[in-house]
């Protein structure tokens, strides 16, 4: 599944090409009789309601929160026009294209100057919806994700006081709990703990200030490092332009099973296990 430095490299590509475009027309091949997926594209009746409210409408700005990408709308004719935000959420094997297309295409918007943007999404897994831009992050959608690890204002000591509300949780499995910290998952806790030096068992409780403080600069380092790089394609992530990202060149820990650690003077080998229904990797010998 797409991390945050996966979504957020797909948010800056569309910032450089689809703001104050229009969107034209919108087409889906879904069709789902899924109840839970009532307010979703992939239920037929809500994409007509979804048609309607975005047709002609402008591209004003886009954001990630999370692992969500916002495209937000212009408002309608009328002067209490309400603003209108897409919310995607890619999901386990989706991504977006900017005037480009490939086989498993499930959404087309056509959008102003003879431009599209295409949903690709082999598993059909992906999430569209449609939201009030005022209310969107007050829905139930947006409203139970905790704070972004690469926000100005987020420091160590509020690291700390998130994960500290899971004290009997194991580190591996508290750092992918999105209502505590938004947008890590496999590849980027695996990573994190390896620099850091912390086992991906270890119970929050017995975690020390100091180690607080490397897991809190190491991820601020490799999220940044992974977006400089667009991202990891290990699996099947491509960027707007149909590009791999390459941080999956920079791995330390993420499925390298059985090869040697790479941290300078330590003998220990990558080990894998599943711990929470989660696969972690993980250094035999300097992660404790």
């Amino acid at each position: 599944m797409p991390e945050l430095p996966e979504v957020e490299t797909t948010v800056r590509g569309l910032k450089k090409k689809i703001i104050d475009l229009t969107i034209k027309d919108v087409w889906t091949d879904l069709a789902t009789k899924d109840k839970r997926q009532h307010d979703a594209v992939a239920n037929p009746k809500y994409f007509l309601l979804f048609k309607k409210e975005i047709l002609n409408k402008k591209i004003i700005s886009v954001e990630r929160r999370a692992k969500n990408i916002l495209i937000n709308l212009s408002g309608g004719p009328a002067k209490d026009g309400v603003k209108k935000t897409i919310l995607i959420h890619l999901k386990m094997t989706g991504h977006l294209l900017f005037n480009n297309k490939d086989k498993f295409i499930h959404l087309l918007f056509t959008l102003s100057g003879k431009n599209y943007l295409a949903f690709s999404d082999i598993r059909k897994f992906g999430k569209i919806t449609l939201l009030d831009t005022k209310t969107a992050h007050d829905t139930r959608h947006l409203n139970n994700i905790g704070p972004e690890p690469l926000d100005k204002n987020f420091t160590w000591q509020k690291l700390k006081e998130r994960l500290i509300k899971k004290p009997q949780g194991k580190i591996k499995t508290v750092l992918m709990d999105q209502s505590l910290l938004s947008g890590i998952g496999n590849i980027y806790s695996d990573e994190i703990l390896w620099q850091a030096g912390i086992h991906p068992e270890r119970k929050i409780k017995d975690i020390k200030d100091e180690e607080f403080k490397k897991i809190f600069t190491a991820m601020q380092t490799i999220l940044k490092k992974s977006i400089s790089l667009g991202g990891d394609s290990m699996s099947d992530y491509i960027n707007l332009f149909g590009k791999k990202g390459k941080f999956q060149l920079c791995h330390n820990a993420y499925r390298r099973t059985g090869e040697k650690c790479g941290k300078k003077n330590c003998k220990g080998i990558i080990l894998r296990k599943i711990i929470n229904g989660r696969s972690a990797h993980f250094c035999s010998v300097h992660q404790k």
